[in-house]
């Protein structure tokens, strides 16, 4: 990660100015629980120091490189996009939906974990919205976790796992063929925002 030097015009360079002052100042006391406390609190502070980065051209909050953006977009391995609103609007009360899809295009396999910690409990599909390429195949896998569990699509779509099911690993999957936006849910489950949806380009 590249460091930048802070601008003394900056907001950032007033904040470490007073936080070196009151180390100082701290330094010269005796040790006593409060000198202790105080301390502490200047250290977390400097935690906070961590977003004033910038390099003086624009915002002062900008410092990762798009290398450094690409490998921390999503925990699923690829970078994400703003979701439609039609996915926005399908999973608003899905508790590990943050507005966004996971892009996964470009991939012959993808997989969605059904029955990770969303919703109060292992209640979710992990991504909770993807974006895949045409021809790509979606394994659903099992965690084991949530009691029983299946993949039903909203509507007349394609997915139908059958039965919910409480076992563990790969218990359904599917080639999506046609571009479309796909969404599902888990029949036990769905009044818990176990809802999850497949945007196919």
């Amino acid at each position: 990660m590249s460091s930048h030097p802070i601008r003394r015009d900056s907001p950032c360079s007033a904040t470490l100015s007073v936080f070196l002052s009151y180390i100082t100042m701290s330094m010269s006391d005796s040790l006593n629980r409060r000198t202790l406390l105080r301390s502490t609190g200047a250290i977390a502070a400097a935690g906070l120091l961590a977003g004033c980065s910038g390099d003086g051209g624009g915002d002062a909050t900008e410092s990762a490189t798009d290398d450094e953006m690409t490998e921390s977009a999503t925990d699923s391995g690829g970078s994400s996009m703003e979701a439609s609103d039609e996915v926005a609007e399908y999973l608003g009360e899905t508790s590990n939906f943050d507005g966004t899809v996971a892009d996964m295009t470009g991939q012959d396999t993808v997989t969605v974990t059904v029955g990770s910690e969303a919703n109060g409990g292992a209640f979710g599909y992990d991504p909770a919205a993807v974006q895949i390429s045409s021809g790509t195949t979606v394994e659903f896998e099992w965690t084991g976790n949530g009691g029983t569990h299946n993949v039903k699509s909203e509507g007349d779509g394609p997915l139908d796992s059958g039965g919910a099911v409480d076992t563990e690993g790969v218990e359904y999957e599917h080639t999506f063929e046609s571009s479309g936006t796909f969404r599902y849910y888990c029949t036990p489950h769905e009044s818990l925002g176990m809802k999850g949806a497949i945007v196919v380009e």
